[in-house]
């Protein structure tokens, strides 16, 4: 008589498809090691026999003595499904660690065994201790991931926790943080501003443009941040009056902005989009590599954006603006009912926008020496990154700056590993991308804060 459970039909076709599966690439390895061919078919019977014994016993466990699939789960079973997910991941994470140290020689080492457990902990960490901090699971799990990148990182990559790295790290975090800044205000308010990167470009192209005509450097760096704030202005009007639209409209408002700064800086020139000139000591030495912070070997870019996010993180917490703006994003027919205006939020909003995009192509003028229009066009996917990886929802009401500071330095950390270990940008982009697809579709799948009230 048959001890086993019976299981259901999906059960089933699921076990057989695993077995072969498994029965494909034990062949796979025996063919590779020059098996023959006797005992590669052996192999493959007993693959397929233990398997399917295995899933029928092992999946048995989960169901009452005699029941049926369909019957209801048992105490494990209802284990298993209240953590599926997590028990996934860290069966995909050793299923890659073995593929790893059997195709790629010297990868099984002491190093990369320590790095499995650290990535293992950070799983099993941010999903129990995670339930523990509710309000802010998505700093903690932020935070916890990027101990675990530094960890891997430092223990795998020469130098990569050496000062120097670390300096550059927190320098280009720097201006992704700052560049990050108008995307989190308007995100709060459930928009977005696609023309960051544009009037990035613009303002190094601009700024550098002006400087060579004769205007003094601080009133050409003035000017163009006035401007940037005004194009964000631009945006916040158009966006507010065609509500749903914002993404189209900061789009052409970009693509606009990027074609005359163009168009006003080739005439003349034979380089269209590129700007050669000078650039002053003082904005150098904020930007770059060598700069110093009064007499620290660190540039004053990184201090800025330190004063500024911790301005930012204040002010969205313990003032009454911040508190109007999170009003807004929650529920806006609620909030106008209360004398919030949303009109001047909304367009104030994309204005910080746009002053601190002007503010980050000018910064990047004194990193660069020299001004191109494109220097703008990796932060239309970071800032958006930097602020999901954070935990600000798109929706808006949720988030804040101090969990976009969390995203930036995630991505920076991430980015660095990817190079470290020998990724060229286009991998970069393709492994940032694996890391929004989840969370975005843990946004959409989430009740926005507004039906929770």
């Amino acid at each position: 008589m048959d001890t086993l459970p019976k299981l259901s039909l999906p059960a089933r076709i699921l076990g057989l498809c695993i077995a072969i599966v498994l029965t494909l690439i034990g062949a796979g390895f025996g063919f590779a090691q020059g098996a023959s061919v006797q005992i590669i078919i052996l192999s493959a019977i007993a693959t397929m026999a233990l398997f399917t014994w295995g899933w029928r016993y092992v999946l048995g466990q989960f169901l009452e003595d005699g029941q049926e699939a369909t019957d209801g789960p048992t105490p494990l079973g209802r284990a298993w499904l209240a953590y599926r997910w997590p028990l996934l991941g860290l069966a995909l994470i050793l299923l890659a660690f073995i593929v790893l140290s059997l195709t790629v020689e010297g990868f099984f080492n002491i190093w990369n065994v320590i790095s499995l457990i650290i990535l293992l902990a950070i799983l099993i960490l941010t999903r129990t201790l995670g339930r523990q901090f509710q309000q802010n699971r998505s700093a903690f799990i932020g935070i916890m991931v990027l101990a675990g990148l530094f960890s891997v990182g430092s223990m795998n990559i020469e130098g990569f926790a050496s000062g120097n790295n670390i300096k550059s790290m927190l320098l280009f975090a720097s201006f992704l943080g700052i560049a990050s800044i108008g995307q989190t205000l308007v995100a709060l308010l459930g928009g977005l501003d696609l023309s960051i990167p544009f009037i990035i470009g613009a303002a190094n192209v601009g700024l550098l443009y002006l400087m060579g005509l004769g205007v003094p450097p601080w009133l050409a760096t003035i000017l163009v941040l006035a401007i940037g704030a005004l194009l964000g202005t631009i945006n916040g009007l158009l966006s507010y009056k065609l509500q749903g639209q914002a993404l189209i409209v900061t789009l052409g408002t970009g693509f606009a902005i990027s074609g005359g700064v163009q168009i006003v800086t080739s005439i003349g020139s034979a380089y269209g989009g590129n700007v050669f000139g000078t650039v002053p000591a003082w904005l150098s030495n904020i930007s770059a590599m060598n700069g110093t912070t009064f007499g620290l070997p660190f540039p004053p870019v990184i201090l800025i954006w330190g004063l500024i996010a911790l301005i930012l993180i204040l002010g969205l917490r313990l003032t009454v603006y911040g508190r109007f703006l999170y009003a807004l994003g929650v529920n806006r027919t609620s909030a106008s009912r209360v004398m919030i205006s949303e009109m001047r939020y909304w367009v104030m909003m994309y204005t910080l926008s746009g002053f601190f995009a002007a503010l980050t192509g000018s910064l990047l003028l004194g990193w660069s020496g020299g001004g191109f229009i494109g220097v703008g066009d990796q932060y239309l996917f970071l800032t958006l990154a930097a602020v999901v990886v954070g935990g600000t929802s798109l929706l808006g009401g949720a988030g804040g700056y101090g969990f976009t500071v969390i995203g930036v330095l995630v991505l920076q950390v991430l980015s660095s590993f990817l190079v470290g270990i020998g990724l060229n940008f286009q991998w970069q982009q393709f492994i940032f991308g694996l890391l929004i697809l989840p969370m975005v579709a843990l946004y959409a799948r989430s009740p926005h804060i507004r039906t929770q009230i």
